[in-house]
């Protein structure tokens, strides 16, 4: 199908106003309680590169612009993936793992978690198609990775005074002011690693996808 036939930017459209929505949400009525507001989560990282690879697509399917943001579709897409996988394992381990004492609000964290993300990869691998040359985002990915963690722990940590662990206080998860800071360093390689791992995956798939569907372009 066409990026510029009807159905997509309908498609298109629908990803982009839940995006912006969610945005302008978090920057109205987000949680700005302590410094670093919202953004001390990945979980709003990964809602507002959501948003602008959202951008991208539909101005590509509008012919406002030519360059087809791929890189930017791809880490969109990881990202997401890495924020549902981490959620929900530790969610169904221990609510309070990744909402402290507080309850859930589901219809933000349903879409956060589970409906946003949903949308942004429908579109990365079967309308934009974008996991064809997934070695370009290594140095993208790992890049907002690695800005992520230098925020949470050189900002974040230090100037916020909960929540509170057994070793520190500060971090945005709870679990993590539990773990020492070797603990946390192996966590955050691990969790690049399997960033690393999730960009391969994709482009596994999209190459069995495109050739089944004869590669053909998507524009």
């Amino acid at each position: 199908m066409s990026i510029h036939s009807r159905p997509v930017h309908i498609y298109r459209w629908i990803v982009f106003l839940l995006a912006a929505g969610y945005c302008l949400h978090q920057m109205v009525l987000g949680s700005w309680s302590g410094p670093g507001g919202p953004f001390r989560y990945l979980t709003i990282w990964a809602l507002f590169l959501s948003f602008y690879a959202a951008s991208r697509m539909l101005a590509l399917t509008e012919h406002r612009i030519t360059r087809r943001h791929e890189v930017t579709a791809m880490c969109a897409a990881v990202l997401n993936v890495m924020v549902v996988f981490l959620y929900w394992r530790l969610y169904f381990t221990d609510p309070s793992l990744v909402n402290g004492s507080g309850p859930i609000i589901w219809w933000l964290e349903y879409y956060l978690h589970a409906l946003g993300p949903a949308l942004q990869i429908i579109d990365a691998l079967f309308f934009g198609r974008v996991f064809r040359r997934v070695w370009r985002g290594v140095v993208p990915l790992m890049l907002i990775i690695g800005a992520y963690v230098a925020w949470s722990e050189l900002f974040v940590q230090r100037f916020n005074e909960k929540p509170t662990g057994t070793v520190t206080s500060g971090l945005p998860y709870p679990f993590l002011n539990s773990m020492e800071l070797p603990e946390r360093a192996v966590f955050y390689a691990v969790n690049a690693g399997t960033a690393l791992g999730l960009l391969i995956v994709f482009g596994l798939v999209g190459a069995v996808l495109y050739r089944v569907l004869r590669d053909r372009p998507a524009a």
